[in-house]
């Protein structure tokens, strides 16, 4: 749910301009549809709440071509709603209730656990419990399957989930938290990327919006620029990234191809509101790279 005025209210403002829509949403679905519209094939695993907006989601994700065959339905809870305030600059603020979401367990899992060994990527946020997302990587890594893991919202990881984990993609909030430094540049994004390789992970990718993306593999770092364009809102700009990497790297592009591929990916999608209404198809970033030349 989503508002669009001049400036995101302070404690204790009241704004009164701005406009109002609602647009489906939510970090795991954002990435799914990602996924899904630049020509990848998805399962999405999640739970919803048996109410109109479930009702709705499981809708959309089957009109994606999105595979909801372990799309789950939570009887007590509501399915997850964000509150999301929106600057003219384009920066936004969001407050998510997580609903049947923060129900999903680990024997939910079970019966998805074939199809994700399976896969050849596992693409996880953590808008889901922790507990499920450390059960269900170690099991995608026991079986070889490449774990890209979004570590949004920003929170905790432990040593020895880090170590299993083979993409990691922070912003630079997140990396800040998990690096234990501030990041505020592409020189301190860079030392971040080093410092989270240090603990166990194989790539570390730090978006840095508008900069661009730092990319560091084996303590070694390098950086992708992303195109200029007009910011409208920035909303799912770090899912349609992360989903757009892992449909590069499913399609054999190196690191930096995959990156390259998800910054543009990643602008589209800034020109736009809300959050999957601002998702990009594939047959755009070919327009786009066709204009380029």
């Amino acid at each position: 749910m989503v508002v669009k005025t001049d400036h995101i209210p302070v404690p204790g403002e009241t704004v009164l301009s701005g406009s109002f829509f609602m647009n489906p949403g939510g970090k795991g679905a954002n990435q799914a549809v990602a996924v899904a519209r630049l020509g990848g094939e998805v399962i999405f695993v999640s739970k919803l709440g048996n109410d109109v907006f479930g009702k709705q989601f499981s809708q959309l994700f089957n009109d994606e071509g999105i595979n909801t065959s372990f799309l789950l339905s939570d009887e007590d809870l509501p399915s997850g709603v964000a509150l999301i305030t929106v600057d003219k600059a384009g920066e936004n603020s969001i407050v998510v209730a997580s609903g049947a979401n923060a129900s999903l367990n680990t024997g939910d899992i079970a019966g998805a656990l074939d199809a994700i060994a399976s896969s050849g990527i596992l693409l996880l946020q953590l808008e889901i419990p922790m507990s499920v997302v450390e059960y269900v990587v170690g099991y995608a890594a026991s079986k070889g399957v490449k774990v890209i893991l979004n570590p949004a919202p920003a929170a905790p990881l432990s040593p020895e989930l880090l170590q299993k984990i083979d993409i990691l993609t922070p912003n630079k909030t997140e990396a800040s938290m998990i690096a234990g430094i501030p990041v505020t540049n592409m020189e301190s994004a860079k030392k971040a990327a080093k410092l989270i390789c240090s603990k166990g992970v194989k790539t570390v990718v730090v978006t840095m919006g508008p900069l661009g993306a730092v990319i560091c593999e084996s303590g070694k770092c390098s950086l992708v620029e992303a195109r200029k364009v007009e910011t409208v809102d920035t909303t799912a700009a770090g899912d349609v990234f992360n989903g757009a990497i892992a449909v590069a790297l499913s399609e054999g592009k190196n690191m930096t191809e995959a990156v390259k591929f998800a910054c543009d990916a990643a602008a589209i999608s800034v020109t736009r509101l809300g959050a999957q209404s601002s998702i990009p198809y594939r047959n755009e970033l070919v327009a786009q790279a066709l204009d380029i030349l």
